[in-house]
């Protein structure tokens, strides 16, 4: 069965301020859009299940398709709403796992055991990882048994470092994700800030920023159709 992971974030402010953050709406929607043309399944998962914030940034940077999934009530309920919680999935059912972006995702994906363990757990049986901008974030700490990360000597890219000093929020995040994937041994690649940038390296699929939402999409779902685009 061809069913994909979806996971957001619920973390609605930057740690120790009041602006708020949350998931990047067009990270969700675009890669959902592409996903329902295929005809591929997904499911939605936070790190505490339930509720997931939207960056209210992440509203102006909208089309019809964006609003489309937006308003669609599925979406509202199982995305936004009523998200699965890590306890709840069996990893088996997946062939892939997406992590979506927004800030938020740099304070509750990185350090999360559960969605380390599907991670794994999905790549162990042939599964896709698969991220786009800071979701990569989810996949910077993951490890196989032996204790090795899962992204080192790996191609991958995400937001860079470069998109962080644009954004204005270098000095607000965490981390920079670009620095850690380098520490934790992948092999970070990336193209002019704000430039669509997908790479795939075996059964990790990555994309740069917003803006490369689709590429990892088609990408994924090549494969998940056997190469078949």
């Amino acid at each position: 069965m061809k069913k994909v992971l979806i996971v957001e974030t619920n973390v609605t402010r930057y740690s120790g301020t009041y602006e708020l953050t949350g998931l990047w709406l067009g990270e969700a929607a675009e890669f959902i859009d592409e996903l329902k043309k295929a005809g591929i399944a997904y499911d939605f998962v936070s790190p505490l299940g339930g509720f997931v914030p939207l960056d209210p940034r992440s509203l102006k940077y909208t089309d019809e398709s964006i609003v489309a999934v937006y308003e669609d009530p599925d979406f509202i309920q199982r995305g936004l709403v009523h998200t699965m919680s890590p306890n709840q999935i069996v990893a088996s059912d997946y062939s892939a796992i997406y992590y979506t972006g927004g800030h938020g995702v740099m304070w509750d994906f990185p350090n999360n055991t559960d969605l380390q363990n599907i991670t794994k757990e999905i790549y162990v049986q042939g599964g896709y990882l698969t991220s786009v901008c800071h979701g990569v974030a989810g996949l910077l700490n993951c490890k196989d048994d032996e204790g090795n990360y899962l992204i080192a000597n790996k191609q991958l890219t995400g937001f860079t470092t470069m998109e962080e000093i644009i954004a204005g929020k270098r000095s607000v995040v965490p981390f920079l994700n670009q620095k850690v994937a380098e520490q934790n041994g992948a092999i970070f690649k990336k193209k002019r800030f704000y430039k669509e940038f997908a790479i795939q390296d075996g059964q990790l699929i990555t994309g740069q920023n917003p803006f490369s939402v689709r590429a990892v999409a088609k990408l994924l779902i090549n494969e998940l159709n056997g190469g078949r685009s």
